[in-house]
């Protein structure tokens, strides 16, 4: 097994190295503009460490890492004309330097190149894998779905909040770990325990990206900070601070969930003092650690040696210790 930042160099190498045609420059800039903006590479360094994991040659599932980080920026690109965002990791959207024509086709194109990616795999593991990826991206957009139906709704469940983040953000977290232990030749339980690794690992991140979001320093986050707040954005945060509030409280947070046009500035403060009233950051806090710990918990049950065990020990706890 190799470091956090190796996994990160190889898949960022990888990524660089796509070749795009020429013309149309409006279609493919836009792409490679969005590609080299960078973060994390969780994803794809997840494939490359299930496929290290279980079988010693990362290389295996290059060629996926890097089509499950196009499928993920294609989301993004779709996520920012949606949610009319401006910043996406400290640069303007793609919708905002170009237009947002310019983001859906460029989009499409990064879903389509998604699964060329995929498919770039010897004939045994070519069905496997496309379909764990093509499930996978209808999760992600009724994940989607349900997020933007919520927006209408004042009556959102704790329960139906963790059902939406788990088909928008942590099934493809799941995918890319399975997609690495399938390309390794893993046992189905074993590719099926390191799936569920990655989807409880991803509803923790979720709730702590819903953190950031209000409480996180934009200059590390990459965005700009209360943009789920708003867009009256169903969270848990806003779940529990509905279901808290009280009296004056209760008056104010609906007084700002109705108001039309309202002051960027002056809402959010006035919500982030309400959520530090009623104690919301805590919760938030305490719901991203008890999901943290059921994804180290499936570790113990996968059989690969105890090295890969503690690097995805080791992944795990780097994640929930993002700019906090």
């Amino acid at each position: 097994m190799l470091k956090f930042e190796d996994y990160v160099n190889v898949a960022s190498r990888a990524i660089a190295d796509i070749k795009y045609p020429a013309t149309p420059a409006a279609l493919y800039e836009p792409i490679a503009y969005t590609m080299a903006l960078g973060g994390k590479r969780l994803r794809p360094v997840l494939t490359l460490m299930a496929c290290d994991a279980f079988c010693g040659d990362y290389s295996r599932a290059l060629s996926q890492a890097v089509g499950i980080e196009l499928y993920h920026n294609f989301t993004l690109l779709h996520d920012d004309v949606m949610d009319k965002a401006d910043v996406r990791r400290g640069k303007p959207t793609v919708h905002v330097r170009w237009n947002d024509n310019v983001a859906i086709l460029s989009g499409d194109a990064m879903l389509t190149m998604a699964g060329q990616h995929i498919a770039n795999a010897d004939a045994a593991h070519i069905e496997p894998a496309m379909s764990l990826f093509n499930s996978t991206a209808m999760e992600v957009y009724e994940g989607q779905q349900y997020d933007m139906d919520f927006e209408c709704r004042n009556d959102v469940s704790e329960q139906e909040y963790i059902s939406m983040i788990r088909l928008k953000t942590s099934v493809l977290l799941g995918c890319a770990c399975k997609m690495g232990a399938l390309m390794a030749d893993a046992s189905a339980d074993d590719a099926g325990r390191i799936y569920q690794y990655g989807v409880d690992l991803g509803v923790a991140y979720q709730h702590q990206d819903d953190w950031l979001d209000v409480y996180g320093d934009p200059a590390t986050f990459g965005k700009e900070i209360g943009g789920d707040i708003m867009n009256n954005k169903k969270t848990f945060m806003l779940i529990n601070a509905m279901n808290r509030a009280t009296g004056a409280d209760h008056d104010e947070l609906m007084h700002w969930l109705s108001a039309v046009d309202p002051d960027r500035r002056e809402k959010v403060a006035a919500v982030t003092a309400l959520y530090s009233r009623l104690g919301i950051s805590d919760l938030a806090i305490e719901a991203m650690n008890r999901y943290n710990d059921r994804a180290l918990s499936v570790l113990n049950s996968i059989s690969f040696p105890e090295e890969a065990r503690r690097a995805f020990r080791d992944f795990a706890n780097m994640l929930m210790h993002r700019d906090r």
